[in-house]
């Protein structure tokens, strides 16, 4: 038995939650994670999990020997890291998560120069509006915006957005232009963005004044993917409040038009987020700090 390869399929499987996501995560057939997980557990005689048909369970056992063992592969990553950042190359797999428009306007047309200067670096990034699990995702950092609530994470921020209101011309020449957010309750079809955690739909967000306000209103449609909101709006559906970085073509063209720019709210935060009992490799270091460097200019257009 590989030891060392059985404790990190081992942890995988704990991280995962079960054994057909720790084998897709690390790419080997589920059938050889789970004889490496029964040889570590006929080495150690003791059960480490407890399996059904649906579900992997950790004893206590199991739970003791995956923060005991843990600890020893961050020190070993450690060591390893040591050796490549001393050579200046990091490499291997980065796994990111972010949501569709911050991907397809703000870090995709960056990303050539972050591939040319870590050309070791292989680059998975998963691309939705949702929320993912980064330990049993086995995912290295998520890119978000707005307020964090989970203390279990590190987040860094990354920089801030402009919140913008706007419409189509010819959705204004029908419905008219609001003069003042209150407005947008008489008459007027909003395009919400929902939650995709909650269905829920955000509110409009203004401040003037240094005073706040959020339009709650039913909404003629709800959207809960970014590129799909923002099409609805070019599509003379409603009012959308969306980034000023996914605009910038559609505001210059005339294809939207900002309207309440007097009561645009404060900008939105954005952040890098990890989880703080992971290790953080070279790869993620150098990539974290690529984003420092690259996103605030980029976010707040």
């Amino acid at each position: 038995m590989d030891q060392l390869l059985a404790i990190r399929v081992f942890a995988r499987v704990v991280e995962a939650g079960n054994f057909t996501r720790a084998a897709d995560s690390l790419e080997m057939p589920n059938a050889t994670v789970s004889k490496l997980v029964q040889e570590l557990e006929g080495h150690l005689g003791v059960r480490l999990l407890q399996r059904t048909t649906r579900r992997v369970t950790v004893t206590p056992e199991g739970r003791d020997y995956y923060e005991k063992t843990t600890r020893i592969l961050r020190d070993l990553d450690d060591v390893d890291g040591s050796f490549n950042a001393a050579r200046g190359t990091p490499g291997g797999q980065l796994r990111v998560d972010i949501g569709g428009s911050t991907a397809r306007d703000v870090l995709i047309p960056a990303l050539p120069d972050f591939l040319a200067r870590y050309p070791d670096i292989r680059l998975d990034l998963g691309v939705a509006d949702r929320a993912v699990d980064l330990i049993s995702d086995n995912i290295d950092c998520v890119i978000r915006g707005g307020p964090l609530d989970n203390s279990s994470l590190i987040a860094r921020h990354i920089g801030s957005a402009t919140l913008i209101t706007c419409a189509t011309p010819a959705y204004l020449k029908t419905f008219g232009t609001p003069a003042y957010p209150e407005e947008l309750k008489n008459g007027h079809r909003l395009v919400n963005y929902l939650s995709p955690q909650t269905g829920r739909a955000f509110p409009l967000r203004f401040e003037r004044d240094g005073v706040k306000s959020e339009i709650k209103v039913a909404h003629r449609i709800g959207i809960n993917e970014s590129n799909a909101h923002l099409a609805a709006g070019l599509a003379g559906l409603g009012i959308i409040q969306t980034f000023s970085y996914s605009l910038g073509e559609a505001l210059q063209t005339g294809a939207l038009v900002e309207i309440l720019q007097a009561w645009r709210p404060q900008p939105y935060p954005f952040h890098v987020v990890y989880p703080q009992n992971r290790h953080v490799t070279h790869r993620l270091r150098v990539f974290i700090d690529w984003l420092m460097e690259i996103f605030p200019p980029r976010v707040s257009q």
